[in-house]
């Protein structure tokens, strides 16, 4: 059996419980082929305080050292990271941070085999600089802006190549990541597109009905979920309403955006069809997708974006805007429709689009059925096999 040692800090914790939910996601499929034994270090920033003028900086001194998650266990070393001081360091110091957590693992017997990473600034580049450290091979998996932005900043690009070159196999989630990678000059051999699946348990049709009359839902209801940042483009689904006149929308995230989303509303005089809902688990995020007519994402960038899939698998078409690897997503009229400009005219155009073709909810369960993550695992079990000489 493989034993991999899952690194990234982007993962579920105690203290934020969808933070990274499709690394873990993934990651819970992988172990459940029977092949895979896996250890999970998932470093948080050092904090001493939990005092109310860090913010959600504070949150981060509530993560436990250790917990077990699916049945996996998971630690969370701590790594020196000052808000507002930039990212450069963060690299070594985390790798710094991580270097004993991975003796201790060694010594309590869970030699792993190889490092399955994700994301590529910072988590990538620690990973890189602790294989070499070990002698283990790296796979880094590239999941969106860590190839689409931060490559553009001269000290994150320069280590993102040096970690690509160093890496004994990438993934990126979607085709178009992978072509990026490319360009930057990735060797073509070593990078593989696996894309996320989607739960197709958890995220399920269910009484339509019911669930509106429960969450209040009524007439033609537009749902967007997302962090409550500019990426996400949210105020131009807000924006849309005014060309949307018998539309509401509701919109589950929380963020540094909501205040002015909010203000947005009400200076658009839309507020009275607006609903924010902050945050929500999966399991409650399946009743609003359910209720919802349309999934909207406006985002300015995305590699690979579950909450399509999600929506998807409740029987709800989607809106999104034609970035990144979502055209990949949402290939066929019985997913939904492609923005053809990323506007607020452009929003209330694909929905009308939508609303004129709109498809039966069966057609846009069984297009999401197409995307369960046995292909991914698979694909996986095949990389981490050949890596490291456990082929089957």
């Amino acid at each position: 059996m493989m034993k991999l040692l899952t690194f990234s800090t982007l993962f579920p914790n105690l203290e934020r419980p969808s933070h990274g939910i499709f690394v873990e996601t993934r990651l819970r499929h992988l172990v459940a082929s029977g092949r895979v034994e896996s250890r999970v270090v998932a470093p948080v920033p050092w904090f001493p305080l939990r005092h109310a003028r860090f913010g959600s900086y504070g949150r981060f001194a509530r993560v436990p050292q250790t917990e077990v998650r699916s049945g996996i266990e998971v630690r969370h070393p701590r790594y020196a990271l000052l808000p507002k001081i930039g990212m450069t360091p963060a690299p070594l110091l985390m790798a710094m941070a991580v270097k004993p957590v991975l003796r201790r693992l060694i010594d309590e017997g869970f030699d792993f085999d190889a490092i399955d990473a994700h994301y590529f600034y910072p988590d990538g580049v620690a990973a890189a600089m602790l294989g070499k450290e070990f002698g283990k091979p790296v796979v880094i998996t590239a999941r969106g802006s860590d190839i689409t932005l931060l490559p553009q900043y001269r000290w994150p690009g320069k280590m993102i190549r040096w970690a690509a070159s160093q890496a004994a196999g990438i993934i990126a989630v979607c085709n178009a990541l992978r072509d990026e990678l490319i360009v930057l000059g990735a060797d073509p051999a070593k990078v593989v597109s696996l894309r996320n699946g989607v739960d197709l348990e958890l995220f399920r049709p269910v009484d339509r009905a019911a669930v509106r009359k429960e969450l209040g839902v009524d007439g033609f209801t537009l749902l967007s979920v997302g962090n409550l940042v500019p990426v996400k483009g949210h105020e131009l689904t807000i924006g849309a309403l005014k060309e949307l006149p018998e539309a509401r929308l509701m919109i589950a995230g929380s963020g540094p955006e909501r205040e002015r989303l909010e203000a947005l509303a009400v200076q658009l005089q839309v507020a009275d069809r607006v609903r924010f809902l902050g945050p929500q688990p999966q399991s409650r995020l399946r009743e609003y997708y359910n209720a919802a007519d349309a999934m909207v994402l406006s985002s300015s960038r995305e590699g690979w974006a579950n909450v399509l899939l999600e929506s998807m698998a409740c029987g709800t078409p989607v809106v999104a805007s034609k970035v990144w690897g979502t055209p990949e997503v949402v290939a066929h009229a019985d997913a939904g429709v492609l923005m053809q400009e990323r506007s607020e005219r452009g929003v209330a155009a694909a929905v009308r689009a939508l609303q004129a073709a709109y498809p039966a909810r069966e057609a846009t369960r069984r297009y999401a059925e197409g995307f369960s993550w046995d292909a991914t695992t698979q694909g996986q079990l095949q990389l981490f096999g050949r890596i490291t000489g456990r082929e089957h």
